[in-house]
């Protein structure tokens, strides 16, 4: 069995941004519950060294559905936060796991082979689409999602593996 661009992208895209959403709501029940404030939690990072939870979150949907579409433009450049609140970081996520049950297999599949310029500042990084998203994408995309739930974890969060991880894909009998 082939396995195509869409195959390898979308589906774990959608997994992921799924059980973020999840985590995203037990983080927010376990702050209220708890009496944390939800915006310290926004400008929290990980270590002295890293960028805070709202921008964690942030990269988990620009590394999926704005993936696809930096992509599909052929430009691809690192998104910051905004003064993103903890709802608007979960409807974020919402808006990027809808969006991207809207892309066809034919949508992206047509993608390969594609020239993609990476770039930040002065810096540029060429690729085509597949390398793109297989290489740089989804390595960021399941790095920014477990910085985000190792957050949420750090703050006291009652997160498991299983919040982590979401609805894996079973074999339909």
């Amino acid at each position: 069995m082939a396995i195509t661009l869409y195959d390898a992208t979308v589906p774990s895209f959608l997994q992921v941004l799924g059980a973020t959403r999840g985590v995203l709501d037990k983080g927010m029940a376990y702050a209220r519950e708890a009496g944390v404030d939800l915006q310290e939690v926004v400008k929290t990072p990980l270590c002295g060294d890293m960028l805070p939870f709202d921008f964690q979150v942030i990269q988990v949907a620009h590394h999926s559905l704005g993936a696809l579409k930096g992509a599909q433009a052929g430009a691809f450049s690192p998104r910051g936060a905004n003064g993103e609140d903890y709802a608007a970081l979960q409807a974020l996520v919402v808006e990027a796991e809808a969006e991207l049950k809207t892309w066809t297999p034919e949508a992206v599949n047509a993608l390969e082979g594609r020239d993609v310029m990476f770039s930040f500042g002065d810096f540029r990084m060429p690729f085509v689409a597949e390398d793109f998203l297989l290489s740089f994408s989804l390595p960021n995309f399941y790095f920014h999602a477990t910085t985000a739930y190792d957050i949420l974890r750090m703050k006291g969060a009652p997160l498991g593996k299983r919040d982590f991880m979401g609805q894996v894909r079973l074999k339909v009998a």
